[in-house]
């Protein structure tokens, strides 16, 4: 058994999550942990509040009762300027990418940094384009407009406009979505290097298999409003819960033998 010494710090901790939308519940009795420096990602099937549950943990929403913690800090009855200092210890990068359409790549990217601090606007350009070499984008990008990046290039940016801000939790939802195999490749090295550089805490929604046996440390599965299991995708796959096995089983499953080389460390 850890002792308190060495035992895993919990950046997010929510206990006994309950949300309801009139008569319908979403999730009810859910207990979840995420530990300091893992990849840790939520999976389920559609309706089963993978979405919802991300929404209360950035503040969008609340749930109808239970505990929600992150980065310490309760947020039940949060005031809105402890509120504001905890949105600036987090990055989210939207599905749908989220960028402004009237901006450029680069000032996107710099708004937060314009939001949220005193910089002048040539150290926050600056800082802006070190965010996007950060993520693998080219310095001619910075003056494109978000209607003419590509599916992979518009994840890269949001990605660095979630990073602008020097975060110490990143939140992913659906990194992947939408992407070709070698554009989603490419997005599972960037967020596993992103995390070793920087020592990020990353909370990703998910239904990419290949993602998750690539980078998850471990993975939550949501299912009859609860977390049904929660392990490494190796260890998931020896479970026999019916809430677990559709992601191993079936044609659109992936068993533990088709696992790649690589784990996360």
């Amino acid at each position: 058994m850890p002792t308190l010494k060495n035992r895993p710090e919990s950046v997010i901790e929510l206990h006994q999550v309950a949300t309801r939308f009139g008569d319908h519940t979403v999730h009810q009795h859910l207990d979840l942990q995420v530990q300091r420096g893992e990849i840790f990602a939520v999976i389920g099937g559609s309706g089963s509040g993978k979405s919802t549950l991300l929404r209360e943990m950035i503040l969008l929403q609340k749930p109808s009762s239970g505990t929600v913690q992150v980065l310490g800090v309760p947020l039940e009855e949060i005031e809105d300027i402890e509120a504001l200092a905890l949105r600036q210890r987090w990055g989210v990068m939207f599905q749908q990418g989220g960028l402004f359409g009237s901006l450029t790549v680069l000032e996107n990217v710099g708004l937060p940094l314009h939001e949220h601090t005193d910089l002048g606007d040539k150290l926050i350009d600056d800082i802006a384009r070190w965010k996007l070499s950060m993520v693998g984008l080219k310095p001619e990008v910075e003056s494109q407009y978000p209607s003419e990046l590509s599916g992979g290039m518009m994840k890269r940016a949001s990605l660095a406009r979630a990073l602008a801000l020097d975060p110490e939790l990143l939140f992913l939802d659906e990194p992947t979505a939408g992407l070709d195999p070698n554009s989603a490749a490419g997005v599972d090295t960037l967020v596993r290097e992103l995390r070793d550089l920087y020592g990020l805490t990353v909370v990703m929604i998910t239904h990419d298999l290949d993602l998750l046996w690539q980078v998850a440390d471990r993975v939550a599965v949501l299912g009859d409003g609860r977390v049904q299991a929660v392990g490494s995708m190796q260890e998931l796959s020896q479970l026999d819960n019916p809430w677990v096995r559709p992601f191993f089983d079936g044609p659109r499953g992936r068993s533990a033998q088709q696992e790649p080389a690589w784990k996360p460390s």
